[in-house]
């Protein structure tokens, strides 16, 4: 089966990739620059077509992204550190970004005469971003399938959404996806940070899947600190 990968270069669009080229036929890696902060993903999804053979396209939707304002990952706001699964996460929201870039890919994807387009979203996600929770990948399916009634069946992959990250690390290392070669700070410095929210839940997924992690932090540790606190006041609460 013909499939697209959606992979922004990220340990989860990465293990991903490495897992459609194992069963399907991978015929592209489908990228998009919406002036995210983190840009320099996109030169861990070329290296990761690069490494499957396979080619890498870079949609520019930069005059889309500046629009979407009020995003820690578009807008000038702070991106907040802290566990993933904090309320603050919610700021790094980019309103409708997988609904635009999902529809870029199918509209790729039929024209090619692919029969999928596959999607790294995982169940983590669901608390803080709407377009990445089954309902809206079910909901995405019926409208694509209204969409190119007559013209092509393309059928949308997300074999991460019930999942956890590291559920998806100890995926990735079946498959044998090079981690150093992911990024997945929302800060985009020259290392990950270790500190905001994407860097803690990496790090706590390699920790919780038992595999190690290569990947350099500026704050090694601080994930520990934060997790403890996290999973403290979520058994209190639920008292």
């Amino acid at each position: 089966m013909k499939t697209v990968v959606v992979c922004s270069g990220g340990l989860d669009s990465v293990s991903l990739a490495h897992r459609i080229a194992a069963d399907h036929d991978l015929v592209l890696l489908l990228s998009f620059n919406y002036g995210q902060r983190h840009v320099r993903e996109l030169d861990y999804a070329a290296a990761c077509a690069a490494r499957l053979g396979v080619p890498h396209e870079v949609i520019d939707m930069r005059n889309i992204g500046n629009r979407l304002t009020g995003s820690a990952l578009t807008d000038d706001v702070d991106v907040p550190d802290g566990h993933y699964a904090e309320e603050t996460m919610k700021s790094t929201v980019v309103p409708n970004r997988n609904a635009i870039m999902l529809t870029i890919a199918f509209g790729i994807a039929a024209a090619r005469k692919a029969d999928n387009v596959a999607i790294a979203v995982h169940g983590g996600d669901h608390f803080i971003y709407p377009d990445c929770r089954p309902d809206f990948i079910d909901a995405f399916q019926a409208m694509q399938n209204r969409a190119l009634d007559g013209y092509a069946s393309v059928r949308l992959l997300a074999p991460y959404v019930n999942q956890t990250k590291a559920d998806i690390v100890a995926d990735g290392a079946r498959h044998h996806t090079p981690f150093a070669e992911t990024w997945s700070c929302y800060k985009g410095g020259q290392h990950h940070c270790g500190r905001c929210g994407t860097c803690v839940e990496r790090r706590e997924a390699f920790h919780l899947a038992g595999v190690e992690d290569p990947t350099e932090y500026e704050d090694p540790d601080f994930w520990k600190a934060v997790t403890e606190d996290f999973d403290r006041r979520e058994n209190e609460t639920s008292r």
